[in-house]
């Protein structure tokens, strides 16, 4: 996959704020590394309009796929998915369902997790858990789809 790009979008008050240390986003920039995409990190405060402004500016390079660390619980600034939902054009809740089920009978704080997964024109866009724990767990579920998503939403030649 050496040919896609992707961007991590840290969302975090505290880590825009240099009063905390992201450590979810470059775990996410290792994994998709390993998948083989070329990746940037970029960090934005909590926030409806800071998510999606991150994600539209995001969008401008036409990566492949955009991740968000951070943001998908139930505490009042966890507001991810709502930024997102204002970007997206179609949903993916199988992704979403898969990274949530994942943790099911090993975490039960996985299924308090937000996060959506959809589409915007030919990029794939992931919310996951700011944890780093949560961003490997999701990954790892999710990983041997990434390829496949990446290559019908950018019109490749698949197998299928």
């Amino acid at each position: 996959m050496d040919s896609y790009r992707g961007v991590v979008i840290t969302v975090s008050d505290r880590v825009s704020q240099g009063q905390s240390e992201d450590r979810s986003g470059p775990t996410a920039v290792e994994i998709l590394e390993e998948l083989g995409f070329r990746c940037s990190l970029v960090v934005t405060p909590d926030g409806v309009a800071e998510v999606e402004e991150a994600i539209r500016l995001a969008l401008q390079s036409d990566p492949a796929i955009i991740v968000t660390t951070g943001g998908t619980g139930m505490s009042p600034r966890d507001l991810t998915p709502e930024g997102t939902l204002r970007v997206v054009e179609r949903l993916a809740p199988g992704i979403a369902e898969a990274m949530r089920s994942a943790t099911f009978g090993t975490n039960p704080h996985g299924m308090l997790s937000r996060g959506v997964c959809g589409m915007a024109g030919r990029t794939l866009i992931l919310n996951l858990p700011g944890s780093v724990t949560g961003v490997t767990e999701s990954l790892s579920v999710v990983r041997a789809a990434l390829r496949h998503a990446v290559e019908l939403l950018r019109s490749a030649e698949t197998e299928h």
